[in-house]
């Protein structure tokens, strides 16, 4: 390495630090020989240690040190050496020696404690006793009191503890406010090879190089008489993650973005739904087994809710009892308002299609309307299947609309998601006549990937709501398998387990 090219790229802060690297061994003698501040010193280091000029290493000591009561005791003597000297002459009661030697009552119980473990005292006629043991303790200084004063002449590291001592703390620490411990940490810096080279070379010369070329140097040509720095490209930095929106509302922004690009509105509506709109509108039978608890979240309280129009009601119920005057057959069963009512965590967004159909005027048409929104189903939980998921509706509301219409949105729409080859294929759905599956061309994976339904709304589901027969092109394929394919997530759990590490890797949604 260019020694002399190394130091004309140093920080001004570099610098200063690498002007005292010879003597100074640790963070805390660097600030007070620079003059920095911590984190002066601190940023200076890393950025050193990333150009190899050294290595930083951290030793963490646990330090022994004396506390607020200990430093009493230390002058005073231990709880339990006072009692036992108000005891030296009388005995007396367990009242009478607290105060006597001016102890609390939660330090008399301590010293109770300790002095009945070692037979120091006895009990007779309500009145404690020092025994032969209790003098003997008062003959010689404890192992607790020369450690306390050990402790207020100087902290000690716990490894330089003797057995004894460190059973003696270890004792102390049991009781309240006597010792304490702190973890100490010495950050030490130690030179490599370009290290030692470095600090050979006069470095505080370059304390006064220029770190940029500002407007005012160009005007008067000041750059001239100046040494600019010089900057190391290709050198390794520490990584930065920037704040950003979390990768799940990146790719349903975007979906947003190509509908409102394609002239659509969007719907909007709440989570939870009465029945009758996540259902009955969509002519789909009050016996259906989509509509048992192990598909569907019912909701408890409130239960049920309204059924706003009551006309609106009556046509959905002609449609499912009889078909109304549509000439379809129905469902052939007797509808029950109040099964309609039922509280539900929407099923599908196509909910908000069915409440926007039934507040268009026909001086609204044509419309075309779109929602992108989470939707909730009574799945088993696993590495394929989320209780929620999201989904993208679309409708058009067009008297001249056609099915060729209709794949041609499609198309458009995957096209701009990132998927330009699109197929389709004959399905039922109950609430679409002719209805489609769509299957997309993977270009990285080279298969076909199923996206989703599609269909022309049935006149049981479109008649009832808008009033009149018009063609209503729909579908809601589920966004999340996009999103899975694009972020290569395997396990769709993945998608909200909020792992830092994958939030902060994961790349932006860019089509």
């Amino acid at each position: 390495m260019d020694i002399k090219r190394l130091a004309e790229s140093l920080h001004p802060l570099e610098a200063r630090t690498v002007a005292f690297l010879k003597n100074a061994k640790t963070l805390h003698e660097l600030v007070a020989a620079t003059g920095l501040s911590e984190v002066e010193v601190m940023r200076a280091l890393q950025w050193l240690e990333n150009k190899d000029v050294l290595k930083t290493r951290q030793e963490v000591k646990e330090i022994v040190k004396i506390d607020t009561n200990g430093e009493l005791y230390a002058v005073k003597g231990l709880p339990e050496q006072r009692l036992l000297k108000a005891l030296e002459e009388v005995p007396r009661t367990i009242n009478e020696v607290g105060k006597q030697a001016g102890l609390s009552k939660e330090e008399v119980g301590i010293s109770l404690g300790v002095l009945r473990a070692g037979g120091a005292l006895s009990l007779a006629a309500g009145k404690l006793s020092i025994t032969p043991a209790g003098k003997k303790i008062l003959q010689k200084e404890t192992a607790e009191a020369t450690l306390l004063k050990k402790l207020m002449t100087h902290p000690v590291n716990v490894v330089h503890l003797s057995d004894q001592e460190r059973a003696t703390f270890d004792s102390l620490r049991r009781r309240k406010s006597i010792v304490k411990t702190t973890l100490e940490k010495t950050r030490f810096v130690d030179l490599t090879a370009t290290g030692k080279e470095l600090i050979k070379i006069d470095v505080r010369k370059l304390e006064s190089t220029v770190d940029r070329l500002t407007p005012e140097m160009l005007r008067d040509s000041s750059w001239k008489n100046k040494t600019f720095r010089r900057y190391d490209v290709c050198i390794n930095v520490p990584r930065i993650y920037r704040g950003k929106r979390h990768f799940v509302n990146q790719a349903t922004d975007y979906a947003r973005r190509v509908w409102i690009e394609m002239g659509f509105e969007e719907m909007e509506g709440p989570l939870i739904n009465t029945s009758f709109w996540n259902f009955d509108a969509l002519f789909t039978a009050q016996d259906h087994p989509v509509r048992e608890m192990q598909d569907t979240f019912f909701i408890h309280n409130p239960q049920k809710g309204n059924v706003l129009s009551q006309k609106l009601a009556e046509r959905i119920k002609a449609v499912h009892e009889h078909g109304g005057n549509l000439g379809s057959t129905g469902w052939k069963y007797a509808w029950d308002i109040e099964e309609a009512k039922r509280n539900v965590l929407r099923t599908h967004t196509t909910v908000l299609s069915a409440k926007t159909l039934a507040s268009l005027k026909k001086a609204d048409w044509p419309a075309k309307f779109f929602a992108v929104g989470k939707c909730f189903r009574n799945e088993t939980l696993d590495w394929s299947h989320l209780f929620e998921f999201n989904q993208t509706e679309g409708i058009v509301v067009d008297p001249d609309a056609n099915f060729r219409h209709l794949l041609g949105y499609l198309k458009r729409f995957f096209s701009k998601l990132g998927f330009p080859q699109a197929r389709f294929r004959p399905a039922y759905f109950p609430y679409t006549e002719p209805s489609i599956e769509i299957d997309v061309f993977h270009p990285v994976h080279r298969t076909w990937v199923e996206l989703g339904g599609a269909g022309i709304f049935r006149p049981e589901v479109v008649e009832p709501l808008l009033g009149e027969p018009v063609p209503v092109l729909a579908w809601g394929p589920g966004f999340d398998r996009i999103m899975l394919e694009y972020y290569k997530i395997a396990d769709i759990r993945d998608l909200y387990s909020n792992d830092i590490k994958q939030l902060r890797e994961m790349k932006e949604w860019m089509r």
